[in-house]
């Protein structure tokens, strides 16, 4: 059986743990925790699987390790039967791996930035760096990311168009963890803030 190491209330494990969802595949992997706080990523042991020390990685029974949400998702998408998160078409494909992405530069990484350069973040010993300024910035980007895809959704259902897939898990997981960096939703962002209502209700999320 395959294996996923993660800490399951992490946003980019959450993402991986939501399109196992969505393909029924759950029971198909098995988790392993991984204790980021007491610096097990740094380890020799996790970096021979992810020289970048970060979760989730998955391995598989080969031996194989793969890291990186956006490769683990595909690998996911492909490997087991149910609704497509990556696209059947060229097309398709194309528009959900460049929405994936701008999911991940302009609301996911910059709210981890915030998070992680201008607050407290995962504590002195985790947060080896810090640059307030840096930080600061990107919440701004971040805000302005919300704004982007409520003007993006307020033409589609989808953050890639009439379907669900992993751009939206991306920004669901994006808005998520802007949540708990105290990052508010703009009021106006009504488009968005209706679409994350709908996204919450799927089963892979609601439970």
């Amino acid at each position: 059986m395959m294996k996923i190491y993660d800490l399951e209330a992490f946003p980019n494990p959450a993402r991986v743990r939501i399109a196992l969802a969505e393909k029924n595949a759950t029971d198909k992997v098995e988790f392993v925790e991984v204790d980021v706080m007491g610096g097990e990523h740094r380890t020799p042991e996790f970096l021979a699987k992810n020289p970048g020390g970060t979760v989730p990685v998955l391995e598989l029974d080969d031996g194989t390790t793969i890291s990186e949400c956006t490769a683990i998702t595909e690998y996911i998408d492909h490997a087991f039967e149910g609704p497509s998160l990556s696209g059947k078409t060229p097309k398709e494909r194309a528009v959900i791996h460049m929405m994936q992405r701008r999911a991940e530069s302009k609301l996911l990484d910059a709210v981890a930035a915030y998070f992680h350069h201008a607050t407290p973040g995962l504590g002195p010993d985790i947060e080896t760096y810090q640059n307030r300024e840096w930080g600061e910035k990107q919440k701004g980007k971040a805000l302005e990311g919300m704004r982007y895809f409520d003007k993006v959704l307020g033409n589609q259902p989808f953050v890639a168009g009439d379907d669900f897939s992993m751009a939206d898990i991306t920004t669901f997981a994006g808005l998520a963890f802007a949540d708990f960096a105290k990052i508010d939703v703009p009021e106006d962002c009504t488009n968005l803030v209706a679409w994350r209502e709908r996204v919450a209700a799927r089963p892979s999320i609601a439970g």
